[in-house]
């Protein structure tokens, strides 16, 4: 008797325990429910690349950001550059070339340095260090310049290289500043179709020198044989 009472304990406890586990199931379902969001995952506000690609970026102004530059601050971001280059005049060579008078100078400036082929490749395609090149080259090296020697990812940041350039320029420079872009300053009107329509007919006036004719004479001498020249 006394075994069959123990047996019949164990397996109230058995489902004692099984009773109070779907009851917590149940108890933990209803407190912490949870709804499922009308929208999966989050939003990004990135915008839509149109099918023609990103319009190009314009060309530094380099007359409007230089004389605003912080020569100060390119002297700082040189720094990173003075492991392997000098800017002294008549400064040595180190695992770079000297850089004093390199703005506005030949590629290949620094005599009796070992340049790469790369570079002495691409002097032939563009022999002067001017603002945009020496931009480009300062942003990748290595895209601008395929092959280089120089190890140095690049400086991504514009204003940062904008900065570099203004200081390199005070360091045996003769390159002037350009006249700022006048349809790039502040308040200046975009041009109207109709002025870049005049603007192009004038410009291949400019070319060809003769003057272009209307509209209506134009449809006209298409129809009629053209009349000899006198």
């Amino acid at each position: 008797m006394s075994g069959d009472l123990k047996f019949n304990k164990i397996m109230g406890a058995c489902l004692g325990t099984a009773f109070a586990i779907l009851v917590v199931q149940q108890v933990s379902g209803a407190v912490y429910h949870t709804k499922a969001p009308e929208k999966m995952g989050y939003f990004v506000d990135a915008p839509e690349e149109s099918a023609g690609g990103d319009a190009p970026a314009l060309p530094i102004d380099w007359g409007t950001v230089l004389p605003t530059a912080d020569v100060a601050a390119g002297e700082a971001a040189f720094a990173r550059c003075q492991a392997c280059h000098t800017i002294n005049a008549g400064g040595a060579s180190g695992i770079g070339p000297n850089l004093h008078g390199v703005l506005g100078g030949p590629v290949m400036h620094a005599a009796g340095f070992a340049y790469s082929d790369a570079m002495a490749k691409h002097k032939a395609e563009a022999p002067t260090w001017g603002y945009d090149e020496i931009d480009k080259f300062l942003t990748a090296p290595g895209r601008y310049v395929p092959g280089t020697k120089m190890s140095f990812a690049g400086i991504r940041d514009e204003q940062t290289r904008i900065n570099l350039i203004a200081y390199l320029r005070t360091q045996g420079s003769s390159l002037g500043i350009p006249a700022p872009d006048p349809s790039r300053q502040p308040g200046a009107a975009a041009p109207a179709e109709g002025d870049a329509a005049a603007a192009e007919g004038a410009a291949a006036t400019e070319a060809t020198g003769e003057a272009a004719a209307p509209a209506a004479d134009t449809a006209a001498t298409q129809a009629a044989p053209a009349a000899p020249a006198a």
